[in-house]
């Protein structure tokens, strides 16, 4: 059964105590990251393999340290050690995975500190492990849950919106319908496709025209 998000905070803040010391890569990464995957109720076991092989552009062999196929790669490194150097290991990996295996997501860490790279988004967030409780929603893709992305509605459609707003009550009940406003949000374009069907409202045509020019009106 899943965790609901208070929960998971909950494991987030004691995770944050227990591994607070935490520093060493080779003695502590893999029961960190195991305790990690815990506080979102996922068994490292079952979805995640550590130490994966795959073969560098170099040729030689290279070890990630935790990767879910077509989820998440993870890093560790020792405290102290450079993130950026973990990064730019993490991605030399990609390389060497099939396409169906590479991730949506690459976290490089070294105990104290995360950096989440979204990799579709070419987004990243950092922050501390004492933080980890404000910030487990950027790991809701360990549960399963898709990305939404909210973006700024297109300038087009608010300039539709403000028009249709402007038009006579008895003209907009007579000729324009819901119907006739046809929205298209595929992929979050948000174009705007403006039908009104009646040459009486040619002074709204003219209007649309003058003041919205990406606008189709047709006949």
């Amino acid at each position: 059964m899943a965790l609901s998000w208070n929960e998971i905070r909950d494991r987030a803040l004691t995770f944050s105590k227990e591994w607070a010391d935490t520093s060493n890569e080779g003695a502590d990464a893999k029961p960190f990251l195991v305790e990690f995957f815990n506080v979102f109720g996922v068994s490292r076991k079952k979805v995640a393999s550590f130490e994966h092989r795959v073969k560098k552009l170099d040729a030689h062999d290279g070890y990630i340290d935790l990767l879910w196929k077509g989820n998440i790669l993870i890093e560790m490194k020792s405290r102290g050690k450079s993130l950026d150097k973990a990064f730019t290991q993490a991605k030399d990996y990609l390389h060497g995975l099939k396409q169906h295996e590479l991730p949506k997501y690459i976290l490089v860490s070294d105990f104290e500190t995360f950096r989440l790279h979204d990799l579709e988004e070419d987004s990243i967030v950092e922050f501390k492990l004492s933080e980890l409780v404000q910030n487990v929603q950027h790991f809701a893709s360990l549960l399963g849950y898709q990305k939404k992305v909210y973006k700024e509605q297109d300038p087009a459609n608010i300039k539709a919106a403000e028009l249709m707003g402007k038009l006579p009550h008895n003209s907009k009940r007579e000729s324009i319908s819901l119907r006739r406003l046809n929205i298209i949000d595929a992929h979050g374009l948000g174009e705007v496709y403006l039908r009104a069907a009646k040459k009486r409202l040619s002074l709204f045509k003219r209007h649309c025209l003058q003041q919205f020019p990406v606008a189709r009106i047709s006949e």
